[in-house]
């Protein structure tokens, strides 16, 4: 028997300025009956202390595990799932802010004897860049109303870092897979096991969530598009590559894509998203837009075709 109805674990590494988002909203939930996880996978901005002072403030069933040195965040992950003590266990990023009721809504889909996987979107937060302002807000509230429209047989693939499963379905499947070592993509796969496990996927609009996003540039957007496209790579090996639509991009604008892609590499993209970025405002906004989707798509498909431009540590 359980301890707790649910687990809220949360992945860190270098996220001092940041572990206040969800800390301080977990301690205003409607919902009591939680407990609350942090692994720090190796402290190099001494988040141990910021943690620390959330336990001595004991507003919280907080708890932390600490790595000595990176060990990636697939290991931060299992081991927070797996020390945690509850029914339903709750994935939420470290730089999350949920409502007050993220911990009851997460709840209110395991019901006993229901087998379910629930998905909350990203409501990304963008600090005033030109990166924002032409790409980033547009393409958000895409990528949600795009979400909330899939079919529920392929809303699998919007697995990420605000999710919930019960401690029962994550033991069957074994946890996140250690495969995925660089970035991206071990959250999908364990999307695609909950659903092959013959769990209900939900995505909730009501468990749509503040994230203070990371990728604020251009360039920045690439490099993470890189290095997504390399480990989707892992996904199509370890699955059926008819799980997911083919990455070959098609027509004339696809012959663009795979023909800047042919010269995407951490490098040139950083020199390409930077330089766009200069002139994105000066431009007409569509074609500033498809610029730097260009650019990203293109990323993307580098990393598919050419994995070893990303294997450094991200």
């Amino acid at each position: 028997m359980s301890t707790y109805s649910a687990a809220v674990i949360i992945p860190t590494r270098g996220g001092a300025a940041k572990l206040h988002y969800p800390l301080d909203a977990l301690e205003q939930q409607t919902e009591k009956d939680f407990q609350v996880i942090v692994v720090i996978d190796g402290d190099i901005d001494n988040s141990r202390a910021l943690v620390q002072s959330y336990i001595d403030r004991g507003r919280l069933n907080l708890s932390m595990i600490v790595f000595e040195e990176n060990q990636g965040r697939v290991a931060a992950l299992n081991a927070g799932h797996r020390a945690a003590d509850a029914r339903v266990l709750i994935r939420c990023d470290d730089d999350l802010e949920p409502a007050p009721n993220y911990v009851q809504q997460h709840l209110s889909h395991h019901g006993e004897g229901k087998k379910t996987g629930v998905i909350g979107i990203y409501k990304n937060v963008f600090p005033d860049t030109t990166y924002a302002r032409v790409y980033g807000r547009f393409r958000d509230n895409k990528f949600r109303g795009d979400a909330y429209k899939t079919p529920r047989d392929k809303q699998w693939i919007y697995w990420a870092g605000n999710v919930s499963l019960s401690k029962d379905l994550y033991q069957e499947l074994g946890g996140y897979d250690d495969s995925y070592r660089l970035y991206g993509w071990e959250d999908v796969d364990m999307g695609y096991m909950v659903h092959k496990a013959g769990a209900e996927i939900i995505v909730d609009p009501e468990l749509a969530t503040f994230h203070y996003v990371a990728a604020t540039t251009t360039a920045m957007r690439a490099k993470r598009a890189l290095y997504s496209g390399a480990a989707r790579n892992i996904f199509t090996q370890k699955h059926s590559a008819h799980s997911l639509p083919s990455p070959r991009p098609s027509g004339v604008w696809g012959l663009a894509v795979r023909s800047l892609a042919q010269v995407s590499t951490e490098t040139s993209l950083k020199f390409m998203g930077n330089a766009v970025d200069l002139v994105a405002e000066r431009i007409p906004a569509f074609v500033a837009e498809k610029l730097i989707s260009l650019i990203v798509e293109a990323a993307s498909y580098s990393g598919i075709t050419h994995p070893e431009r990303a294997q450094k540590t991200f």
